[in-house]
């Protein structure tokens, strides 16, 4: 293609320092846990909105989220394997077209592939809550709800890979600018399809499912124009000779991301199962679990970014086959990941109920016990907090190094061997309820962290590392 830069072009120069690769980790990461902190205001939205139209609505608006959540989710896990890819071409030379072309390409085809049993399942969502043993009539509206919000899964997978090859490619800020763009639109289409404003019908429910479709289409229109339109992006030609097929790299990106679809699998289902256990105990402490765990959230989203960032620049290094950088991308990754959580805890553990007072009203008599509840968890969050931050930067400077089987296997032991079995332990076995809970989510993390952290210590002596 004319204009294409050279395949065979010099590697990708390292930052010589540790300072200076703190700074490119920065800068990465920056607009990464901007873009993901805006996400979560984006789904905080659909919320707000479905909250409005009764108690039914909003559990089958839940329950039908979470199924889609869980599914979207497992998807960008395993299409993710295309940032490290990328990344290590990247860094074994700094130009390299044809094969970030195919990386993104391949993908795109994986996302495709694996888009279509998943919405087979979804189809079937109200079976699949009968079979969960939920409430008929939720079930049912949650059926319909899933019947739409199903058409979104193409294209949020696709808007998905589109990000992580935008910052792979040095253009993270663009997730931060299309993410802050899905705000504006979920506002808007919820408010017009959800109560008929603007001349549309009155759709209730299924305004808000319709509302997630549009949003995740006009994600990825923004992102598949930024591609085709920024100085950067536009060199690499990413959606040309989109029919051909490279075998070879789609078993590739299938063999590095189906550990990672799992090893995000493990912890969301660990979460998920802790407020199934809470269930069993009362109602306040799902409630407590549920703001509690809301609030722990946000403050992941920090150390999540700065581990998407730690995934593409340890994997510049990887495929550049310099140590030393590889040495200094995941220290940075790791110290501003600590560093940050260390700053959230502590922000945690002086002022619970003024973040409690964001999600209830904390001085209301009716509220006592779940705000009691809520801030007897927050200080075991305070504690995991470092520890979460530490094990999710640790996945993902082994993934620049495109080591996530492993980390898949110790994610399912840690979490649910130590960190669930704890749980049931000390909440059910010694009595200690909701707080038993919490420490075994805690215990989980802990597990999960030391032994990614210290697989990462030992990355030379167990061949991690390129020759």
């Amino acid at each position: 293609m004319s204009g294409m830069i050279p395949a065979t072009a010099v590697t990708a120069p390292a930052p010589a320092t540790l300072r200076e690769e703190m700074r490119a980790l920065v800068w990465l990461a920056g607009p990464l846990v901007g873009a993901n902190l805006l996400q979560m205001t984006v789904s905080a939205v659909d919320v707000i909105f479905v909250a409005r139209l009764g108690t039914v609505e909003l559990a089958a608006a839940t329950l039908g989220v979470f199924l889609f959540n869980l599914s979207m989710f497992a998807l960008i896990g395993l299409t993710s394997a295309a940032a490290p890819i990328i990344a290590a071409e990247l860094g074994r030379r700094a130009h390299s077209v044809r094969e970030v072309r195919r990386s993104f390409r391949m993908a795109m085809w994986v996302g495709a592939a694996g888009s279509v049993p998943v919405i087979l399942i979804l189809a079937h969502g109200e079976t699949l809550l009968l079979l969960a043993g939920q409430d008929p009539v939720v079930a049912a509206r949650a059926g319909t709800f899933l019947d739409i919000i199903l058409f979104a899964i193409v294209p949020g997978v696709a808007a998905g890979i589109m990000r992580t090859t935008a910052a792979a490619l040095d253009r993270a800020f663009w997730a931060f600018v299309v993410t802050a763009l899905a705000l504006g639109v979920a506002i808007l289409t919820n408010w017009l399809f959800i109560f008929g404003h603007g001349g549309f019908p009155a759709m209730g429910l299924e305004g808000s499912a319709l509302a997630s479709v549009v949003t995740m289409i006009a994600m990825m229109l923004a992102y598949a124009l930024i591609l085709l339109t920024d100085r950067k992006l536009r060199r690499f030609h990413l959606f040309g000779r989109w029919w051909r097929t490279e075998w070879a790299r789609f078993r590739e990106i299938v063999r590095i991301g189906t550990p990672i679809m799992f090893t995000w699998f493990f912890e969301g289902a660990l979460f998920g199962g802790a407020a199934l256990l809470m269930g069993l105990i009362g109602v306040a402490e799902v409630a407590a679990h549920a703001v509690a765990l809301n609030i722990a959230a946000v403050t992941f989203q920090i150390p999540f970014g700065i581990a998407q960032a730690a995934t593409i620049r340890v994997g510049m290094g990887y495929g550049a086959r310099d140590h030393v950088w590889i040495a200094h991308a995941g220290t940075a990754a790791i110290l501003f990941g600590i560093g940050a959580m260390a700053i959230t805890a502590s922000m945690i553990w002086m002022m619970p109920r003024l973040l409690i007072s964001a999600y209830i009203d904390v001085d209301a008599a009716a509220n006592a016990r779940v705000v009691a509840l809520a801030t007897q968890y927050l200080t075991l969050a305070a504690i995991f907090q470092l520890v979460d931050g530490a094990q999710a930067v640790g996945a993902g400077v082994l993934r620049g190094l495109q080591d996530t089987r492993v980390p898949m296997i110790v994610a399912g032991l840690g979490y649910w061997v130590a960190g669930f079995g704890t749980a049931v332990i000390l909440g059910f076995g010694l009595g200690w309820e909701g707080v038993g809970i919490w420490t075994g989510l805690a215990v989980g993390l802990l597990v999960v962290s030391i032994l990614l952290l210290w697989r990462w210590h030992i990355r030379a002596r167990i061949g991690l590392l390129p020759a």
